[in-house]
């Protein structure tokens, strides 16, 4: 199980990248385990880079790395190497990654007891090759609304990171590196993961947890509690949008006075606001998922597919499925 004493030292991990992986969450995850040999002076971690073929892959950031190994040099054969825990590394177009010799080889893996986990968007391939399934997980917190659309049986929460049995899922970004900071404090001490931490300039060591994204009062700005509950209500009704009269009347303020705050603090009406919140999470459901636009529309609140279809062109300036096939 991750996170449990191995009693090997040191503990290999692997690392899978994938094409246009997050280079912040590889960074963040590889670091702590250099600091915890350094800090202990001690081999504890030995980490593998490892490839479909063995071939560099490019990061997002256009950084390619050199992989130390193929992942056939670890397929379970009499030739290959022990592999106890792997970890996916995966960032923009992971809800598309579709290799089935990669799902094979990640069940392969798994039925010979290798912890299995995932930073950033991952959690999208191990759904995809069947190692999700009664599990529970998290992604980056732009991925969640697409991925509980595409996969509405798997429990999936807006966390830091989740640890479910031998699996394991990070939201990637800096929150690999709490992830790593709770494998280092699990299998050796919490005095270790403080160094570490120190080391990272971190001011304090976030749990699992802790929520992905800053409170609305910080992110937006603004500090009006009335302001902050339409806000938030807005962002948690984008299937069945609510009117500025239900808005107002559910925050115990007038229409007018609605309209006022978020002209004063976001500089825009709330139903400019609201449409806004409804388009990009249209967008990303067309491009991380291949819902029908038919389907968006509904998902996102508009009465019909080409109401929705002009609401887009007027924002976008191009058609949901113009969109879709140019990836913008």
């Amino acid at each position: 199980m991750f996170g449990v004493p191995s009693g090997r030292q040191p503990e290999v991990i692997g690392f899978f990248l994938i094409p246009s992986f997050s280079m912040i969450a590889f960074a963040s995850a590889i670091e702590p385990l250099r600091l915890a040999n350094r800090l202990s002076e001690k081999a504890l971690y030995e980490w593998v880079l490892i490839s479909r073929d063995g071939g560099p892959v490019t990061a997002s950031n256009g950084i390619s790395v050199n992989p130390h190994f193929a992942m056939t040099d670890y397929d379970g054969g009499m030739t290959s190497r022990e592999l106890p825990t792997l970890i996916l590394v995966s960032g923009v177009g992971a809800e598309i990654y579709s290799d089935l010799d990669t799902f094979g080889w990640l069940r392969r893996l798994d039925r010979q007891g290798a912890d299995i986990g995932a930073l950033c968007t991952g959690a999208h391939v191990l759904a995809r090759a069947g190692l999700l399934d009664g599990k529970v997980c998290t992604l980056h917190w732009e991925n969640i609304p697409s991925f509980r659309e595409t996969y509405p049986d798997i429990e999936v929460t807006d966390d830091l990171f989740e640890i479910d049995g031998n699996r394991f899922t990070c939201s990637g970004g800096t929150a690999a590196l709490d992830l790593m900071l709770h494998l280092i404090r699990a299998e050796h001490d919490e005095d270790l993961a403080n160094r570490v931490s120190e080391e990272c300039i971190l001011d304090r060591v976030r749990g699992g947890q802790d929520h992905q994204r800053m409170p609305l009062a910080v992110r937006l700005g603004v500090d009006n509690r009335k302001l902050i509950d339409s806000i938030h209500m807005t962002e948690t009704n984008l299937e069945e949008p609510l009117s500025q009269e239900e808005l107002a009347a559910a925050v115990g303020i007038s229409r007018r006075q609605l309209e006022r705050l978020f002209q004063r603090h976001v500089g825009r009406p709330p139903n400019r606001y609201y449409m806004q919140l409804r388009l990009d999470r249209a967008r990303k459901f067309l491009l991380q998922t291949d819902m029908a636009v038919v389907d968006v529309a509904m998902a996102c609140g508009f009465v019909s597919a080409s109401h929705f279809a002009k609401c887009y062109r007027q924002f976008y300036g191009v058609t949901p499925r113009q969109a879709r096939v140019s990836g913008l």
